[in-house]
C-alpha cells in the first residue's frame, strides 16, 4: 500500500546569507504552494544555488524564515529537516558512486524507514530506465542517467517538498524530456522548487516564476506574466 506524504506550502520570508562580510541573499521571499512548481531563474553568481542551501540548512541563514505547512524550519539540522519531508538534487547530482543504482536507492528510503513501504518501486516507476542499470555503479552512468537516479533517490523518501538545482545542466535531450514529463507528473502531489537556467524547460513546467539578480527578488508572477525582455534582461550572460 501506498502511503504518499501530502504536499506541504513552503515558504521563506526575510531572507538574508552572508558568506563572510559578503551579502549574498537579501530578503528573499517567496512562497509555493502545496503541489505546485516554482522556478527560480537568474545568471550564475545570483544567489539560487546558496537559497537552496539555506533551505536545506547545509549553510546557515544570516536572518529569515523557512517553513513547511507552517513548521519552523529555520533552526532545524539539515537531517531533521529532511524528515520534515524537504528532498534536495543538488547541481553535481551528488550519488554514491561505488553504491549500484539498487543500493543507492535503499539507501535513501532506508534512512526514512521507507525500505519496505514500495518507496523505491514508486520513484524507479517514473525512470524505468534505471531497471535496466540496477547493479551497475553510480559512478559508471552517463550524466543523464545519474540525474535520474539523484531525482529517483529524493523521490525514494516520499518528501512533501522536493529542491532541484539545474536537473538540466550537461543532459542529452531525451532525459531532460523526462524529467520535464516527471515533474508535471508530480504537480499536485509534492511541491516544487526549481532552480533553473534552461529558460524554456523553466516556463514550460512552472506555475510560479521568481527572478533573482544579485541576491534580490527581481520580478514574480505566472510564467505568462513575465516579459520575454523582463526574463532575458536578468537571465542572459
Amino acid at each position: 500500500m501506498t502511503h504518499a506524504a501530502t504536499p506541504a506550502r513552503l515558504t521563506v520570508e526575510g531572507l538574508d546569507q552572508h558568506y563572510g562580510s559578503a551579502q549574498v541573499l537579501r530578503g528573499i521571499a517567496l512562497a509555493v504552494e502545496p503541489g505546485a512548481c516554482l522556478t527560480v531563474l537568474g545568471r550564475n553568481g545570483a544567489g539560487k544555488t546558496t537559497l537552496l542551501r539555506c533551505l536545506t540548512g547545509s549553510i546557515p541563514e544570516s536572518r529569515g524564515r523557512i517553513a513547511l505547512d507552517g513548521t519552523e524550519l529555520t533552526r532545524l539540522s539539515p537531517d531533521r529537516r529532511a524528515r520534515a519531508g524537504l528532498a534536495y538534487v543538488p547541481q553535481g547530482r551528488e550519488i554514491f558512486p561505488d553504491l549500484s543504482v539498487a543500493e543507492n536507492l535503499r539507501v535513501a528510503a532506508r534512512a526514512h524507514g521507507l525500505e519496505r513501504t514500495g518507496a523505491v518501486d514508486e520513484a524507479v516507476a517514473l525512470f524505468p530506465a534505471l531497471r535496466g542499470l540496477w547493479h551497475r555503479p553510480g559512478g559508471n552512468l552517463s550524466g543523464g542517467q545519474q540525474q535520474q537516479l539523484a531525482i529517483a533517490r529524493a523521490l525514494a523518501t516520499r518528501p512533501r517538498a522536493l529542491l532541484l538545482d539545474e536537473p538540466t545542466e550537461g543532459i542529452q535531450p531525451s532525459i531532460v524530456a523526462a524529467i520535464e514529463e516527471v515533474i508535471a507528473g508530480l504537480k499536485g502531489r509534492i511541491t516544487v522548487l526549481l532552480v533553473e537556467q534552461y529558460l524554456d524547460f523553466a516556463l514550460r513546467v512552472a506555475d510560479t516564476v521568481v527572478v533573482v539578480s544579485r541576491g534580490h527578488v527581481v520580478a514574480r508572477g505566472d510564467p505568462g506574466s513575465l516579459s520575454h525582455e523582463t526574463l532575458t534582461r536578468h537571465i542572459a550572460v
